[in-house]
């Protein structure tokens, strides 16, 4: 048994992990399938449509349609990409989300069924557990970033681009909002985490961190609102944009393999992982929490966090570039980074000091609400005012380095183009001479 790690792995052999591993294989391409389907048939609710009702009852073999298309769909490869990279990015992305699932505890030991052997819930685990999730996510964005530039195209190269700045400004912010939950429960094994989580889920104490996390997941997925790798209204489809058929479906099962773990690992951190919500942990000195049930309380965590990202991408718009690499950088690191400080100088006080952590949680949220009043009713000092431009003046749409439409009495300075335009001069009978000076009119403009 490894030091510091509850789940017992002694009584597992190499036919025990390859089963174990085909399993998780099968639960997370299954899951896909049926996150698909679910995605629309939530985002048709929210849209008062249907969604998918054709194939099969309640359209459940839609998924399964659609992976046929894409599997028969013609392949086709770009004559200007890099053979070998542009084929091994799809797989570098599918490979990398297939390895997180490894040390996330489906549950505590279980014993088969007409037998006396039971084995832990999990694949593997080991003490530094979390920074092998977060080292799988940083070199999953390797295949966007390969396959972005491999494409020989201008769409998928910015796309590419993107992903890369983007998973560099949210990484940040989830592994801040991940060293919280190191601090607490002193340790970075998945199943030691989950252990310390018996008599209060973290996410109560650490509520800063888990919205910090939960922001960050949505953006480091891809998905709406933070999907400007592959933003259809600006770059096609970005760096998929030269991908078909299966090679776009790795991709694509990818993306939804990246949305289960990222909900895995926030169940598992934050939720109380396998363990049942109260009261029904409190029954029978906790029945719900052993044999399949914290397997059952596992799934619904994950797939509650699946329906947030449905719900998400239903209900807001896409952000501007500027705006989303400003909301990581000026908002969610530096309220990861203040949580972080606090409740480290809570921990050093509370272990130098003796006091409870309630008592010093207390005594800093009165003085953040202080702090807070503080600035809220503070005079603020009045700026003097501004003179507006004045009225008729040239104006410059491009002054704030984004275009932006002239207010009124505005006027744009006159365009080269429409001064080289030919004047039409009518030559029609007087009668017509109010449509041509109206012709006229719209050749001078």
């Amino acid at each position: 048994m490894i030091p510091g790690v509850h789940a017992d792995f002694s009584h597992d052999n190499g036919w025990t992990f390859l089963v174990k591993a085909v399993l998780i294989i099968v639960f997370l391409l299954t899951s896909v399938l049926v996150a698909i389907w679910f995605e629309r048939k939530v985002v048709g609710r929210m849209q008062v449509r249907p969604g998918p009702n054709v194939h099969g009852p309640m359209g459940l073999l839609q998924s399964l349609a659609d992976a046929m298309k894409l599997l028969l769909k013609e392949d086709m490869t770009v004559t200007a990409a890099d053979k070998f990279v542009y084929l091994l990015a799809p797989m570098i992305s599918v490979f990398c989300s297939l390895l997180v699932f490894a040390v996330v505890p489906f549950g505590p030991s279980v014993r088969l069924p007409w037998t006396d052997w039971s084995t832990p819930a999990q694949l593997t685990d080991f003490p530094v557990a979390i920074l092998y999730v977060l080292a799988c996510a940083s070199v999953g964005v390797y295949g966007i970033v390969l396959g972005g530039w491999s494409s020989g195209s201008t769409y998928p190269l910015l796309g590419s681009v993107r992903s890369t700045a983007q998973v560099i400004s949210y990484e940040l912010a989830m592994g801040m909002s991940l060293v919280s939950v190191f601090i607490l429960s002193g340790s970075m094994s998945t199943s030691t985490i989950v252990e310390q989580q018996t008599t209060r889920w973290f996410f109560i104490p650490l509520l800063p961190a888990f919205i910090v996390y939960v922001i960050s997941m949505i953006g480091e997925t891809n998905r709406l609102p933070f999907d400007l790798p592959e933003a259809e209204g600006e770059l096609v489809s970005g760096y998929m944009t030269e991908y078909s058929s299966m090679k776009f479906a790795w991709f694509f099962l990818a993306e939804y393999i990246n949305m289960l773990n990222v909900s895995a690992v926030a169940t598992t951190l934050f939720l109380g992982g396998w363990r049942a919500p109260w009261p029904l942990s409190a029954i029978n000195d906790g029945m719900f929490n052993e044999g399949w049930w914290p397997i059952i309380w596992f799934l619904v965590k994950v797939w509650v966090l699946m329906f947030f990202f449905v719900w998400v991408r239903g209900t807001l718009l896409r952000l501007r570039y500027d705006q989303f690499m400003v909301f990581g950088w000026k908002v969610l690191i530096p309220v990861a980074l203040g949580w972080l400080v606090l409740l480290s100088v809570i921990e050093y006080v509370r272990l130098g000091s003796g006091l409870s952590r309630g008592k010093l949680v207390t005594v800093l949220v009165v003085v953040g609400l202080v702090v807070v009043a503080l600035v809220t009713f503070w005079p603020a000092r009045k700026r003097p005012v501004q003179p507006g431009p004045a009225k008729g003046a040239t104006f410059d749409a491009f002054a704030g380095g984004f275009p932006v439409p002239p207010l009124p009495g505005q006027t744009l300075p006159p365009s080269a183009r429409a001064a080289r335009r030919p004047v039409v001069v009518s030559t029609s009978a007087p009668a017509d001479a109010g449509a041509g000076t109206e012709e006229s009119q719209e050749g001078t403009r």
